[in-house]
């Protein structure tokens, strides 16, 4: 009789404990609407890295996350909807970023309070946004930046002054 007891007790602990996980993934999921919480949507043209769950931030500190994000089919920008704490109150011209943790570390939306007096209420839409930064275009463009036929990468062999039409002279002497 004992040993029955034992087991039925660890077998509700284990229920509990599993219902807890669940409402906790759950919430953090975006699906559950915390309490007190209010949402804002943004587009963005590029959001790359981004997806539902990821962070929302001001200065660094964690506000919110991104509860749904799909694709606007009219004007082909990402739509975000996040939820943000009710303590965080935005500006109508607040500004919302995509950026990354240090070089290519995980990405995140970062939000900037803007100057304006009138706040963003619930369902209101940051229409000041700036879309993640492609690292490996930028690369890219430096590596091969003016590197045209017969480029041997210097471009400073024949300068010409500027509104002149006559070839730079180096005035420097021996």
């Amino acid at each position: 009789m004992k040993n029955s007891t034992v087991e039925t007790l660890i077998g509700a602990a284990v229920v509990v404990i599993a219902a807890a996980f669940f409402f906790f993934a759950y919430q953090t999921s975006g699906k559950g609407h915390a309490s007190g919480a209010y949402r804002l949507s943004a587009e963005f043209d590029n959001a790359e890295g981004v997806s539902v769950g990821t962070d929302v931030r001001i200065a660094g500190v964690k506000v919110g996350s991104v509860v749904d994000f799909n694709l606007n089919p009219e004007n082909f920008q990402a739509n975000t909807l996040m939820e943000l704490d009710p303590k965080v109150k935005l500006t109508d011209d607040a500004t919302a970023k995509v950026t990354a943790e240090g070089l290519l570390g995980s990405k995140f939306i970062a939000l900037e309070q803007g100057g304006s007096e009138t706040l963003l209420a619930d369902g209101g839409v940051i229409s000041n946004t700036q879309g993640a930064v492609d690292i490996w275009s930028l690369i890219s463009q430096a590596m091969f930046a003016n590197k045209g036929p017969g480029d041997q990468g210097s471009s400073s062999d024949n300068q010409t002054a500027p509104d002149q039409g006559v070839p730079a002279t180096d005035t420097q002497t021996p």
